[in-house]
């Protein structure tokens, strides 16, 4: 399949073959949506041509599914099927996902219509799948569930998705956006963003060669990414640090106290939770669950959608009280909420207004007199937007808006509630850099997996039956030491693991790390450090002003060694990093 495009696409292209595993990637706003619209047939392009296989059948996810004008669930999800066979799939995909095929879909949340969708477009086993932001809406246990069947499906598939643990895992190649462009690589997502960087840097390079001007905004938007990364990369060891005093904090015989740099610091102790417990219709949300935050954390909540997420979050700040147990509350805390719906923002507002309150073009941010056009220049928003009304923004942006609008307020406490909402993977990178930089306290609620990888000092996970336990480390870090993700069946392993646990108190917890894991630990060290040998000597090569011109062939093969190097250090380093936690939880000898 051949696409032209229309303004916003010029001579983009999107071609799908039997069996491909597709990464469309790109800023918000790049055309996406409509380049993957027009390859399903619900758009007509200007310009170019699109072909499908006379033979081949496509289905569509768009980002909002539309259900209305069917009577039940089932008769959405069968509209369309080619056969029987398919039915009966369809029946086992929704009592799988959870969702009643007898239900009227004007009576689906957000999460059961997306659901719904799922099962749809899944059970007729088309020849080429197209799925747009598909974990929209979902929570963990789903997220992982579509993970593992796309993997298994036989189908083509294309998706756009902000979820980078799920890009990285089932696609096999990248189509990148930008510009109204495609560029191609043909690996997984995983190798997309260090050859990303590569492009831009030498993009950058060559407009510096021939002289050219490059805005002020569009240079921060565009290149800045690869230099918010290269910070980030040493955060790696900052969070790994970060979650080492974690783990000493929460031993009963230690008293920590760690330092923040604050305009207006917390006292040390910040949340102190003991053996709290909420019910609803004797339905048990929370049991017998006590936590210690201290200053400077930053703690995620996750959990299947309806175990209790946002209760034990109002419970924690002081919201909501606890049928039993007992929240105290630090001192000194100011704290800053970002709610998921965004209710508070009126769609007539300016986002001028919005930020300044109406009446000026100028915010205060920690005792300085800031022009609110350069405030919302570092959330990726243009000075042009400034008059714009908050009703025309997309949904990323108004989620870049809304915390924009949090930081302007002093705190020293952030709760977030699913803040990586309809965000794209480079304002992602932006809110996790915002939130390592924030010297206070984060409590966050969110189901992307990667994002917490990359945040968090510890989980708070929903184990069923109102059970809570806290992992120090990010999501990956979780299952390490849970042993399974949220998609197990977690009351079965929960009875099992309490049996258990009565006969050896470490049964919970891998007794010793295998052989294997050991030997990457030894060796990582030395790859990484060769990786470094190799990275450096291709700079040293593709510094040479003259070797584009002299020998095009050999610089294409420098660009791509280097991004491969560059792929793999990254992936070292995070496969070193989670096995030096791995190796400090279960306490294994140095």
């Amino acid at each position: 399949m051949t696409l032209g495009g229309q303004p916003l696409l010029t001579g983009a292209e999107l071609i799908i073959s039997p069996g491909d595993r597709i990464a469309l990637v790109g800023r918000n706003g790049s055309g996406k949506s409509t380049l993957l619209r027009i390859a399903a047939g619900e758009l007509t392009a200007d310009k170019g041509d699109r072909f499908l296989h006379p033979k081949s059948s496509l289905r569509y996810l768009p980002q909002e599914p539309d259900l209305s004008g069917f009577p039940t669930v089932l008769d959405y999800v069968l509209d369309g099927l080619p056969a029987l066979e398919s039915e009966h799939k369809a029946k086992a995909l929704l009592a799988e996902l959870n969702v009643g095929e007898d239900r009227d879909p004007v009576t689906l949340s957000g999460g059961e219509s997306r659901r719904a969708a799922l099962a749809a477009v899944i059970s007729a086993e088309p020849d080429i799948l197209l799925l747009d932001e598909p974990t929209n809406h979902l929570d963990l246990l789903a997220i992982e569930w579509l993970e593992s069947t796309l993997q298994g499906l036989r189908s083509a598939v294309c998706v756009i998705s902000h979820d980078r643990r799920l890009l990285s895992r089932v696609t096999r190649q990248t189509v990148w956006l930008d510009r109204g462009r495609t560029k191609t690589l043909n690996r997984g997502f995983s190798a997309f963003e260090a050859w990303r960087d590569q492009v831009l840097e030498e993009e950058e390079r060559d407009a510096h060669k021939l002289d050219r001007k490059i805005l002020d905004e569009e240079h921060w938007m565009r290149y800045g990414v690869t230099a918010r990364r290269k910070r980030n990369m040493r955060r790696v060891g900052e969070l790994a640090d970060l979650r080492r005093n974690v783990k000493e904090q929460r031993r009963p015989s230690d008293a920590l106290a760690m330092t923040a740099q604050e305009t207006k610091s917390s006292g040390a102790l910040v949340i102190e939770a003991e053996h709290i417990s909420k019910s609803f219709d004797d339905a048990p949300i929370v049991k017998d669950f006590s936590l210690r935050i201290m200053r400077g954390d930053r703690v995620g909540l996750i959990g299947a959608n309806g175990a209790g997420k946002t209760t034990l979050l109002n419970m924690l700040t002081g919201a909501l009280a606890p049928d039993s147990g007992e929240v105290r509350l630090g001192a000194r805390l100011e704290m800053v909420s970002l709610d998921q719906r965004r209710a508070s923002l009126d769609p007539t507002t300016t986002l001028t207004d919005a930020i300044t309150g109406g009446g000026s073009d100028f915010v205060t941010i920690n005792g300085l007199k800031k022009h609110v056009a350069g405030y919302l220049k570092d959330f990726l928003f243009q000075p042009n937007q400034m008059r714009t009304a908050i009703g025309r923004l997309s949904g990323g942006e108004r989620g870049r808006l809304m915390l924009a609008r949090a930081l302007t307020a002093p705190s020293n406490l952030l709760v977030l509630d699913e803040p990586t909402n309809d965000l794209d993977l480079e304002t992602l990178d932006l809110l996790q850099e915002l939130l390592l930089d924030y010297p206070g306290t984060v409590l966050l609620v969110t189901h992307d997996r990667d994002f917490l990888d990359r945040v968090v000092s510890s989980v708070i996970v929903a184990e069923g039956e109102g059970r809570w336990r806290e992992y120090i480390g990010g999501y990956e870090d979780m299952v390490s030491q849970r042993g399974a993700g949220l998609s197990e069946n977690v009351r079965a392993k929960a009875s099992t693991e309490r049996g258990s646990a009565k006969e050896n108190p470490r049964a919970t917890s891998r007794k010793k790390m295998s052989f294997h894991q050991k030997h990457a630990l030894e060796t990582l060290p030395k790859r990484m450090e060769k990786l470094h040998v190799q990275i450096a000597s291709l700079e040293v090569t593709l510094a040479d002003a003259q070797l584009h011109a002299r020998n095009p062939k050999a610089f294409g093969h420098a660009l791509e060694l280097h991004g491969k190097a560059r792929a793999e250090l990254e992936a070292a380093e995070e496969e070193w990093l989670h096995l030096e936690m791995l190796k400090e939880e279960l306490g294994a000898p140095t």
